[in-house]
């Protein structure tokens, strides 16, 4: 007879992680959700208009409440406005503007080779916070951080006699708990913010957002995520994995060819030139990029165009390195390429129709404005500082992020609720964005149902065959919980010190005081 072998003891980290899979698989397609979400936005229209509820509008003094959707002019609205719910609907199209641009130049191969230069050129000493800011970086251009540098560093820091798993970790904390710092603006800027103005508006019918709105504590979060993820990775990711020679060959490690060299420097050039062009139309006083009345930008051209800008930055740098790295050889590879971009968004137009009926349904009832209304009483009575209630509002979104992955769906749920909530507190919808974004990046790393999570382990097991999500959560865990910490307190030094998170985005958020 034989022993039956004793199963292993699971860890903490094991036992939770399987409790957030199943909950997460759980979970129906964010598309499905939205869909029963609104059906469930129709029915709680009805249930609430049959009792006296109501709120004072907090500008017009107007008296609020529910507006019945289950009924015939209910219905004669949602049938006749389905269609312009969707189209309409704002993050849409700068959306797809945006990654029609960025779509040249990732299939003309810029994306690409601009990363795998920035590595390579880096020395030793200084590969880690290389590859973690790449990694930063390298959000702008949606999955290409993913299926390009994650494996990609593991390759260099093996070539590097480090290793690999080591570069494995640093860039992924880059791409993913870094995902929303940058210094450049990329596609989730502009959807993001279409979702905060949408909700913006259940307050303020005129509010606009712009897609800059974050910029300037980005470009700050970039330098905080690349510092911070280059002292985890040696002070703790290193004890685990030490350097020791390899005897992989470092198969797929390629060099920067000559053609793409050259293609590089034509997209500089390019790029150069029309840095010089936006700058020519936003430093002088009489910009033509600026307010042709006031002289300013904030309410610009220049801001209002910020998503156009992204579309002529991706096209004129990805043709002018398919050009000089011969990739590009006519205006079919253009097209072909904006093509490809577009191609990858079917299940996402899916997503966007049923979120923005539900996020037009929730508007017409009313419902949004009045939980902000009375969510902002309890706050207000509470009388808590605003780091504290930030800081719950980040910790939330970091725990609803190990269920919910996509960033977009999930701001959609929370937005039509916290930003009139916070607004009714005086902080702007930008500032509340700001603290939603920390929270939806720092768990990213540790979360099984972010989209990635498998290819990552999968990267990882060619050098751990017998790493698994325990595995991944473990090495990363360190990043998200630093992460989490160093970001908060660099958005508490801001609130603090008062400062501008974008170009014409304060921190507070004055409504207007009703006539008479």
């Amino acid at each position: 007879m034989t022993d039956t072998p004793m199963p292993a003891k699971r860890s903490a980290i094991d036992r939770f992680l399987n409790v957030v899979e199943r909950g997460g698989n759980a979970l129906p397609h964010p598309a499905t959700l939205f869909a029963i979400l609104a059906v469930a936005v129709v029915v709680m229209s009805w249930i609430t208009s049959q009792f006296d509820i109501s709120v004072q509008h907090p500008t017009t003094n107007e008296t609020i409440s529910p507006v019945n959707l289950l009924s015939i002019a209910g219905l004669h609205r949602i049938l006749t406005s389905l269609v312009t719910n969707f189209t309409s609907f704002a993050p849409l199209g700068t959306v797809l503007v945006s990654l029609i641009g960025i779509g040249v130049a990732e299939h003309s191969g810029l994306i690409g080779a601009a990363l795998r230069q920035l590595v390579l050129a880096a020395p030793r000493f200084l590969l880690t916070p290389v590859i973690v800011f790449a990694g930063v970086m390298s959000n702008m251009a949606s999955e290409i951080g993913y299926v390009l540098l994650v494996p990609l560093a593991g390759l260099v820091f093996m070539a590097a006699k480090r290793h690999p798993v080591l570069g494995i970790a640093a860039a992924f904390a880059g791409v993913s708990g870094g995902y929303s710092a940058n210094l450049l603006l990329g596609t989730i800027d502009p959807l993001l913010a279409g979702l905060s103005q949408e909700a913006a508006r259940i307050v303020d019918p005129d509010y606009t957002v712009s897609p800059a709105a974050n910029w300037y504590f980005m470009i700050v979060s970039t330098f905080l995520i690349t510092g911070l993820g280059w002292w985890v990775t040696e002070r703790f990711v290193a004890r685990r994995f030490p350097d020791a020679p390899s005897t992989d060959d470092g198969g797929g490690f390629e060099p920067i060819t000559a053609a793409e060299k050259r293609g590089l420097l034509f997209a500089l050039v390019a790029t150069a030139g029309l840095t010089a062009l936006v700058l020519w139309g936003t430093v002088p006083g009489d910009g033509f990029l600026r307010d042709p009345v006031t002289g300013d930008l904030l309410n610009s051209p220049f801001l209002k165009g910020i998503v156009a800008l992204i579309f002529l930055f991706g096209v004129v740098s990805g043709v002018a390195y398919g050009i000089g790295a011969g990739t590009i050889k006519s205006d079919v590879d253009v097209i072909n390429g904006m093509g490809a971009s577009m191609s990858t968004l079917g299940i996402y137009l899916v997503l966007t129709f049923f979120a923005a009926q539900f996020v037009a349904f929730f508007n017409w009832t009313q419902l949004g404005l009045i939980f902000a209304v009375q969510g902002a009483g309890v706050l207000q009575a509470l009388n808590l500082p605003g780091i504290v209630l930030f800081v719950g509002f980040i910790l939330l979104t970091a725990v609803a992020n190990l269920f919910i992955g996509s960033a977009s769906a999930k701001w959609a749920l929370m937005a039509p609720v916290f930003v009139p909530m916070f607004m009714l507190l005086g902080y702007s919808p930008e500032l509340t964005q700001v603290g939603y974004r920390i929270g939806d990046s720092v768990t990213n790393i540790i979360s099984p149902m972010m989209s990635y999570f498998a290819l990552i382990i999968a990267f990882l097991q060619r050098y751990e065959p017998k790493a698994g999500i325990g595995t991944i959560v473990a090495v990363m865990l360190p990043y998200s919980m630093v992460f989490l910490i160093g970001w908060t307190l660099l958005f508490a030094l801001w609130m603090a010190m008062g400062w501008p998170i974008g170009p014409g985005s304060p921190l507070q958020y004055f409504p207007a005081t009703a006539a008479g």
